[in-house]
């Protein structure tokens, strides 16, 4: 299996090991563009691997932070009491470059730059960029993709379909 994010469709394709579609997801990325660089906020491209699945037994819109479920459950409640907070629910897929000197190591390494694939509050605009550099899913569609996917997947984020 791979996963493919295409940026100007804000897509989340899955494939099987032969190469047929499984499934396809609409996302969000990054409001601020592609990027590879630490602090920017931009979601980075290139060849990527799934280095660790977070929260395979949380409740939906179960709250983390750091990568640790907080004990909440969102809601319009909690965003309201907590507005500024970036939402990362339900499950975490945390991604790792594999390209040295472009998504791994130094100043662009995925993995210290904590981007992930997780869920999002449900009122959450998908198929346009918004985020602040990781890929936001659905939790429903999150949960699916979770559920079929291996640590070790390997995902590629790019600005043209291969």
């Amino acid at each position: 299996m791979h996963i493919e994010i295409f940026i100007p469709a804000q897509t989340l394709t899955l494939f099987d090991d032969n190469g047929g579609q499984v499934a396809r997801y609409s996302v969000s990325t990054a409001a601020n563009g592609t990027g590879c660089i630490k602090n920017s906020g931009c979601t980075p491209l290139g060849r990527h691997i799934i280095r660790a699945k977070i929260g395979a037994d949380a409740a939906d819109n179960t709250v983390f932070v750091g990568r640790r479920p907080t004990g909440e459950i969102f809601t319009p409640a909690l965003k309201q009491a907590f507005p500024d907070r970036d939402w990362i629910l339900t499950r975490i897929l945390w991604l790792s470059g594999i390209e040295p000197g472009k998504n791994r190591l130094g100043n662009v390494d995925t993995m210290q730059r904590y981007i992930y694939i997780h869920g999002t509050p449900d009122a959450t605009e998908m198929g346009v960029p918004g985020s602040h550099g990781c890929v936001r899913m659905r939790n429903a569609d999150l949960v699916a993709l979770f559920e079929q996917v291996p640590v070790g997947t390997t995902v590629n984020i790019c600005e043209a379909e291969d």
